[in-house]
């Protein structure tokens, strides 16, 4: 039997009160396992589209399920990473990672075994009893991958998580998020406004345009797997880097 499109989006379009429409006639189906990168001028809705997804938010217009499910059904396994990592700091790193296992009602020892396993995997092993005070932006972030993860989503909901970081923390958080994708098999989307991270990054990349926020461009990545530091390197990662800031560019003239 066939697993359902990670995502549905059929002419959804969102409008909050009497504002102006924020987002209108977005249509996409995403394919389980895969990473979209989404797009786009300030103001343009990918936060917003992202909160659709998640069920955070009703959709003005239109149909959306996730796995076959209506957005915001428990069921349908979708977890969130904003921007900041929100990580609560009167808990240990252990224990942040632990919170949506507690919420859940995982019994201790199924919280401990779940939560060195995630920090193992985001490269924290050694610093579960420490405080996110002690922690660098990083690994703050990594910390916030570990808990969204904790829960073995099948969708990810990432919100410019690396916007605020250097360039070779991000560039080395992009590699470890590829790796953790391929290890869970999740569906990803990701909100960004820089063109190399959505390329390294993405399947599958769309860009917005705004006013309101409409699907203008999209463009597929077909860059072999796995991509590593020597990815940025090629010409193929070059090419479509110059290819998608030249689309860009066409729906803001400033990005």
């Amino acid at each position: 039997m066939s697993l359902p499109p990670a995502v549905e989006l059929e002419a959804i379009a969102k409008r909050f009160g009497d504002g102006p429409t924020v987002l209108e006639s977005i249509s996409l189906t995403a394919r389980p396992g895969e990473m979209i990168s989404l797009l786009g001028p300030s103001g343009c809705g990918k936060s917003t589209l992202l909160r659709l997804i998640a069920g955070l938010t009703p959709p003005s217009a239109g149909s959306l399920r996730v796995a076959g499910r209506p957005a915001g059904d428990p069921a349908a396994s979708v977890a969130f990473v904003f921007q900041e990592a929100t990580l609560l700091p009167w808990l240990s790193v252990r224990a942040n990672v632990e919170v949506p296992l507690r919420l859940g009602g995982a019994a201790p020892a199924d919280r401990t075994a779940a939560s060195t396993r995630l920090l193992e995997l985001v490269g924290l092993g050694g610093r579960g009893e420490a405080y996110p005070r002690q922690l660098s932006g990083g690994q703050r972030m990594r910390v916030s991958l570990a808990r969204a993860l904790s829960l073995a989503p099948r969708l990810l909901l990432l919100d410019e998580p690396f916007g605020a970081l250097d360039e070779m923390t991000r560039e080395r958080l992009n590699e470890e998020l590829l790796a953790l994708q391929a290890a869970g098999g999740w569906t990803g989307f990701f909100v960004t406004h820089s063109v190399a991270e959505a390329v390294f990054l993405s399947h599958r990349i769309l860009i917005l345009s705004a006013h309101p926020g409409r699907v203008h461009a999209e463009v597929p990545v077909t860059l072999p797997h796995p991509r590593t530091a020597d990815t940025r390197l090629q010409p193929d990662y070059l090419r479509l880097v110059a290819q998608v800031s030249r689309q860009l560019r066409t729906v803001s003239p400033v990005a």
